[in-house]
């Protein structure tokens, strides 16, 4: 049991910094690269996290619920597999395991397990996505640094499953 956990833990870990939000280099610099220049800064992405905070706290109440959070992701999860050249089988079972590790990495995110995602929880998810991409540690995130965490996480992926 002690095993199972660790390890849940650990590709938990993994897939939220993955995943979440897209954390993946190219579509991490796609999503926040508001001036287009080919790279992100810490100030260009806190922008577009705020942002998004506001468009997935859909009631405007000042908090992420679990429905907001899985609706918001959802939304942008259909934009992806409409885009993909996946057969439609494949798609589903695409879409059921993301919106499944959606849940999952709500009950992660939700640190004081409140059931509400507060701005703060938010952003500290956001800071650990951007730390993760800006490898060289200067603040801004480019396509050299999305091919160096790539890289690394490339290498995390096959050590996991050795």
């Amino acid at each position: 049991m002690k095993f199972h956990l660790s390890l849940t833990a650990a590709l938990l870990a993994f897939a939220g910094t993955a995943i979440a939000a897209p954390h993946e280099g190219s579509a991490f610099i796609h999503d926040y690269d508001a001036d287009h220049d080919g790279q992100v800064s810490r100030a260009e992405f806190d922008t577009g996290r705020i942002a998004r905070f506001k468009v997935t706290d859909a009631n405007g109440d000042g908090w992420v619920s679990e429905d907001e959070y899985v609706q918001e992701y959802s939304a942008r999860l259909e934009q992806q597999l409409a885009a993909s050249n996946r057969d439609e089988e494949k798609k589903t079972e695409e879409r059921q395991r993301q919106i499944r590790q959606t849940h999952v990495r709500f009950g992660v995110l939700d640190k004081d397990k409140d059931s509400k995602m507060s701005q703060a929880e938010y952003d500290l998810s956001g800071a650990r996505a951007f730390a993760e991409q800006d490898n060289d540690k200067d603040g801004i995130v480019t396509a050299t640094d999305a091919a160096a965490t790539a890289a690394r996480q490339l290498a995390a992926r096959e050590k996991v499953v050795q």
